[in-house]
């Protein structure tokens, strides 16, 4: 794998490029949770092309422009978050700015790969420091990195607080950019602030049981390999699934019922039955998936949320188990559950989510014995389009803060045959992660390095 390091310029702040309102925003229940409060990381990777027969002499300064004058829609990105006496996070707009790096990197787009797959060669490099991840407020709610290669594409890694975003609403600011570096005057899609849609209403209505907040009944960070490891003691490897993979699994899977299970829900039940083997845990110790549906969309939410909207619309429905009963049964077992889990979110559940969360103050995601999956296969980011920059990949990579690296974010690429595939990343303790390897290899009947991208 190609080593290079990146030769960065001196970070600035990058202001809207004209006067934005000076005001505070509240954030929704949603976004206001302690679990958000960290920077999540992404990396996105062009060629550079000619485009209505303008290419810029330097991408970096180019996308720098695009960056002051999509804060101007984006206003509040350039502010910094306030905690109020009771706990809730607010957004002073005071058009302070984003920190802009420019860097430079010795290496040519095709060394980083062909096809471009992760984990990226020297990912770090092409990300600036943000400081301590898990520190939000009095801070730039955005670091951006553009690197500049030798063969004339650009990288843009960056960190952005994820009580502002979600992917969705990180894809459509990133996009906003694109369009104004394109030679748009205003981003095509306009953003929306409109955060009182997902705030509590009075009286509150808990309609719902939420386990993603509720202590596991036998829980305990000490009896969980996950938690008590050491980081230096853990791996990260990447995992394809093409169709011959998501075919292989389904014919573990009942003939009547093998066409009626989306891949998502194929490839999350599969990987929770094979890391919960290979952790080794207890018998009749209770397990957890839990994964993130987004709110956006009809069938959810009525009146829909709209499109602009660029909050947090996550929510986290949880399938629960004792390991004998996950392990022990066919994979439909596990399938049956994580379906029963998605079904769950409906309108009122959504509500329901944001009622407890406000009223119970915020209270944390549970994590004890919990494999979390994020789909991030359609949040967008493959839409981004600066015309004279043509995105070849990106997604998130295991870097920047823990939470980038415990989350397994399904992402989609084409691997060396052109076939679509979903790469899932796993982050375990090493002793488990062969154990892991030989156990998914087998339900996917796939003992080929092409199935493992490679390992960190």
């Amino acid at each position: 794998m190609v080593k290079f390091t990146a030769h960065r310029g001196k970070p600035e702040l990058v202001a809207p490029a004209r006067a934005t309102p000076n005001e505070r925003k509240h954030l929704s229940d949603i976004d206001n949770q302690h679990s958000l409060r960290f920077y999540a990381t992404a990396v996105e990777f062009f060629q550079l092309c000619t485009f209505d027969g303008y290419k810029p002499h330097d991408p970096a300064k180019a996308i720098r422009s695009a960056l002051a004058e999509a804060l101007v829609h984006y206003y509040p990105v350039a502010g910094r978050l306030r905690e109020l006496p009771q706990g809730k996070l607010v957004v002073d707009c005071t058009a302070e700015g984003v920190v802009f790096v420019e860097a430079y990197a010795d290496v040519r787009l095709e060394e980083l790969g062909n096809p471009l797959l992760p984990p990226y060669p020297c990912v770090e490099e092409f990300l600036c420091d943000p400081g301590d991840t898990k520190v939000v407020v009095g801070k730039p709610l955005l670091f951006l990195q553009v690197t500049r290669l030798k063969c004339g594409g650009f990288v843009i890694g960056l960190h952005m607080c994820h009580n502002i975003s979600d992917g969705f609403g990180m894809a459509h600011f990133i996009k906003a950019v694109g369009d104004i570096a394109r030679g748009e005057a205003l981003p095509i899609i306009s953003p929306l602030w409109n955060r009182e849609m997902l705030t509590m209403c009075y009286p509150p209505q808990i309609t719902h049981t939420h386990l993603e907040y509720e202590p596991l009944r036998d829980g305990d960070p000490a009896n969980d390999i996950m938690q008590y490891t050491l980081p230096d003691a853990m791996v990260g490897q990447y995992f394809l699934f093409g169709s011959t993979e998501i075919s292989a699994m389904r014919r573990h899977v009942p003939v009547h019922l093998r066409q009626s299970y989306t891949t998502f829900e194929l490839i999350a039940a599969a990987v929770w039955k094979c890391r919960t083997v290979a952790l080794g845990y207890s018998l009749d110790q209770h397990v957890r998936l839990m994964f993130t549906l987004n709110s956006r969309g009809k069938w959810k939410r009525n009146p829909p949320i709209p499109q602009g909207y660029y909050g947090c619309c996550l929510v986290f429905p949880v399938a629960e188990t004792i390991v004998a009963d996950l392990c022990g049964n066919p994979l439909g077992y596990a399938l049956d559950l994580v379906r029963k889990a998605k079904l769950k979110v409906t309108d009122e559940y959504v509500k329901s989510t944001v009622d407890f969360l406000a009223s119970r103050k915020s209270p944390s995601l549970v994590v004890d014995r919990t494999y979390i999956v994020s789909d991030i296969t359609s949040v967008g980011d493959d839409m981004i389009d600066f015309g004279w920059g043509k995105r070849m990949g990106g997604g998130i990579p295991m870097a920047g803060d823990i939470m980038s690296k415990l989350i397994s974010y399904f992402t989609k690429c084409k691997n060396a045959d052109g076939e679509d595939c979903v790469v899932v990343p796993m982050y375990l303790p090493s002793i488990a992660m062969d154990r892991f390897t030989a156990e998914i290899s087998v339900w996917s009947m796939k003992h080929g390095t092409k199935f493992i991208v490679s390992a960190l």
